[in-house]
């Protein structure tokens, strides 16, 4: 075994769903790290480790299901370039979120994510998955994200959108949903292009969004908002326990 440690102990996910979970560190596998990778989880009695793996290299996917890792979604990642002044949404249809949207927003996020990998895998409590984006629009209102923009129906928050800076000028969109009894009437549409006007006034050119392979209407709706896939990766699970 290397004196690297193959794996890191993931904290804050071991804490919120009470399993010892770890991350495998790089993109690509082979049978030696793969095999140092479960002994170093044993001794540390991890209870299920993550690895992601880039998709174009066909020996990487071999060894993780030759080890029992098993495939519970597919990463895509895409970018938009801004170039100059970027057209946010339509007056009065997206604001920034207040501390009063926050109960509207948290349950939103309870139902608004299961295309996710966490409800892909039957070992992680289907509540429990609830909770975690529940958890985390929560703390993307109270400080976690540069921005959290909301889309309103009479007043009301029905979705949201979360912005992330990086670099001085790059970017990132992390949760977005709307409420299903108001989609198919853009605001959707709406909340892209308020994230992609925020950014833009802050002199980000460079914005990225990850979404899940199965999620079609996602990919459609960034499409249309000018963003192109930049990477497809594969979220493998590996319970130990």
């Amino acid at each position: 075994m290397t004196d690297a440690a193959p794996c890191r102990r993931l904290d804050w996910d071991s804490d919120f769903f009470a399993r010892r979970i770890a991350r495998l560190e790089g993109s690509r596998l082979t049978p030696e790290l793969a095999a140092d990778a479960l002994t170093w989880s044993k001794a540390q009695g991890v209870d299920c480790l993550y690895f992601l793996a880039d998709s174009d290299d066909p020996a990487t996917v071999r060894v993780a299901e030759d080890h029992g890792f098993r495939q519970v979604d597919v990463r895509v990642t895409l970018r938009a370039r801004l170039e100059g002044t970027t057209p946010g949404a339509p007056h009065g249809v997206t604001r920034p979120c207040t501390p009063l949207d926050i109960p509207a927003l948290r349950a939103l996020a309870r139902v608004s994510h299961r295309d996710s990998r966490f409800y892909a895998d039957p070992n992680f409590p289907r509540p429990r998955c609830d909770d975690l984006y529940e958890t985390w629009i929560d703390k993307s209102c109270r400080g976690y994200a540069d921005a959290v923009l909301v889309a309103q129906a009479d007043g009301v928050a029905v979705g949201y959108v979360s912005c992330h800076l990086g670099e001085p000028t790059t970017g990132q969109i992390g949760l977005f949903a709307v409420d299903a009894a108001h989609r198919g009437r853009g605001l959707g549409r709406a909340l892209v292009m308020a994230a992609l006007g925020w950014f833009a006034a802050r002199g980000v050119r460079d914005v990225t969004v990850v979404t899940q392979g199965r999620n079609l209407a996602a990919q459609r709706l960034y499409g249309r908002g000018g963003f192109a896939p930049c990477a497809v990766q594969l979220w493998y699970h590996k319970w130990l326990s």
